[in-house]
């Protein structure tokens, strides 16, 4: 087994990041993370008002992958996610739904047997563990970790979880792949810019796809396949979502377009993954179309 330690991460992703581990098609890895704010907020004395913002996000990584090469799909399938004991829930100045009625505040949280949130005397709730940042180098230049992008990045959906795969269009050779930001448990749309905040460990394994194509990251679990994307306007990003799901579907499913369209109104939906950002900052959204019987995978 691989691990890769949380002093091991960037804050971009980014074909000039020499790579930390460099693993085989198929191999498991462990790699331990940092929380989204680099482990400055340590109690509810610390605001966000008095961070470095140039240590946001930071990823764990980048691994090369032997045999990933541009125009191929890294498969990122999550195994384990597990928790520190204390996450942080915040608001951000200018961010979120109802920044406009609330303070400036940070609230650290316990986490009770690696399981439930408590987040007052009264109040726990069960953990739902998922990882916000994944990725891999962009085809050009440097993407912050904090922005969401056709190599995925920070994506923010809570559908990446244990027992998901993610997959990922290669752009550079050895795919450059990395992953932090997770969270004990966040809402859709991480309406206060937060979900509970947390350093922790995931455990993935990672696997070349030879002969698949992809324009922007795809999420599979159990029971759905979801298309992820964004953009600055939530329309587009919509927009653009949903015609990467009807790609998939007219590929593999093997309808036209306008019957893939009728099946995605009949079973779809349309979900928010963070509209908490002000312009120009995209929104993330992503489409989920659920498993149906007797029909073939999306991807292999």
């Amino acid at each position: 087994m691989h691990v890769v330690e949380r002093d091991q991460f960037v804050f971009s992703f980014s074909s000039n990041h020499a790579p930390v581990l460099t693993v085989q098609s198929g191999d498991r890895v462990v790699l331990r993370t940092n929380d989204c704010f680099s482990g400055q907020i340590r109690g509810d004395q610390d605001l966000v008002t008095s961070i470095d913002y140039g240590k946001i996000n930071p990823a764990t990584g980048p691994i090369f992958v032997e045999g990933a090469l541009p125009g191929d799909v890294l498969r990122a399938e999550i195994i384990r996610i597990s928790l520190d004991a204390q996450g942080v829930i915040t608001t951000l100045p200018d961010i979120g739904t109802l920044i406009h009625h609330s303070e400036i505040r940070s609230k650290t949280v316990q986490i009770k047997e690696g399981r439930r949130v408590q987040f007052s005397e009264k109040i726990q709730f069960e953990c739902t563990p998922m990882v916000g940042v994944i990725g891999v180098a962009p085809p050009g230049g440097e993407v912050a970790c904090g922005h969401p992008g056709q190599h995925g990045g920070n994506l923010d959906s809570s559908c990446i979880a244990e027992g998901s795969s993610v997959y990922l269009p290669v752009f550079v050779p050895g795919a450059l792949f990395g992953l932090g930001d997770l969270h004990a448990s966040m809402g859709d749309g991480e309406m206060c810019g937060t979900g509970v905040e947390i350093a922790g460990e995931v455990e993935i394994r990672l696997t070349v796809l030879k002969g698949e194509q992809l324009a922007a990251p795809v999420v599979e679990t159990k029971d759905s396949w979801y298309a992820v994307s964004s953009d600055h306007d939530v329309m587009a990003a919509i927009r653009k979502t949903s015609e990467d799901m009807q790609n998939m579907i007219v590929q593999r499913w093997e309808l036209t377009p306008t019957d893939a369209y009728l099946l995605m109104g009949a079973v779809g939906d349309v979900q928010m993954s963070q509209c908490c950002k002000p312009c120009p900052v995209e929104t993330v959204v992503r489409v989920r179309v659920p498993k149906l019987e007797g029909m073939p995978d999306l991807l292999k």
